[in-house]
């Protein structure tokens, strides 16, 4: 009898520890340890930066031992599947894009919008036929290369977003917005609202890691293994992804086309 109690008790044990695997295999909070990274929770949850930042309304990607990250949507636990979404107070076309795998520019091809204006209440398509990338992308990619190549010259300033002095990102984000591309404004959010390639084609981005893991640089891939970037050493200027440097950290390429 004792027997059979005592492996009853076992079996009950083994039970309540698997209720408790399945219960923290599908737990949507992460508990910032030290030594954690944006970059770091969004890779091991399979979730891109600006996802976690705009589900907990982080404006920067700094964070703090002991803080806790929602890792769920805010309205998962009330929105199923949907081919469609209305939108709502606060939201924005980079936000509702990257909750739904696609890019600001793929969201604004689908509902044919010109602007990057939304309103409360507004229906967005989230599925369906866009227009094929035919003239109308390669007419934007020849004129982003063009415009990316005027400012070559102009020098580094941290967190320039002008041409009387750029940033990596700032660079990106201006010229990217000169041709009507909208991207948000740090590398690591760049990576997030992008769709990865697996080889850069003229006019993707490629990323580097340099003075910190995960995606810390970036330029616009002009073909034929040069890119065009704002350098901290040369200012705006091309360089070659061969050269020792820039090859031992390459992370990959990724578009917005």
């Amino acid at each position: 009898m004792k027997k059979q109690l005592f492996a009853a008790a076992v079996t009950a044990g083994l039970l309540f520890t698997s209720f408790n695997a399945t219960a923290s295999a599908h737990e949507k909070t992460h508990k910032v340890s030290s030594g954690d990274t944006l970059y770091r929770i969004a890779l091991n949850n399979n979730l891109s930066v600006s996802q976690i930042m705009e589900w907990n309304k982080l404006s920067t990607s700094s964070i703090y031992v002991g803080q806790t990250l929602t890792l769920l949507a805010p309205h998962t636990h009330t929105t199923t599947s949907s081919s469609t979404y209305t939108v709502k107070a606060g939201d924005t076309l980079w936000g509702i894009s990257t909750r739904n795998g696609m890019t600001v520019d793929q969201l604004k091809s689908l509902n044919k919008l010109t602007t990057n204006t939304l309103y409360v209440g507004q229906v967005l398509k989230l599925s369906g036929t866009a227009p094929a990338p035919t003239t109308t992308s390669t007419s934007t990619i020849n004129s982003l290369i063009a415009e990316s190549k005027k400012y070559i010259g102009v020098p580094y300033v941290w967190g320039g977003s002008t041409p009387s002095g750029f940033d990596c990102s700032g660079y990106l984000n201006y010229v990217f917005a000169k041709v009507g591309v909208s991207i948000p404004r740090t590398v690591e959010t760049i990576w997030g609202a992008t769709k990865s390639v697996s080889a850069p084609r003229v006019g993707d981005l490629v990323f580097f890691t340099t003075y910190k893991a995960g995606p810390s640089h970036a330029g616009i891939y002009l073909g034929n293994n040069q890119f065009i970037h704002a350098s901290s050493s040369q200012g705006v200027t091309i360089s070659d992804m061969n050269n020792t440097y820039w090859k031992s950290r390459y992370l990959g390429a990724r578009t917005t086309f």
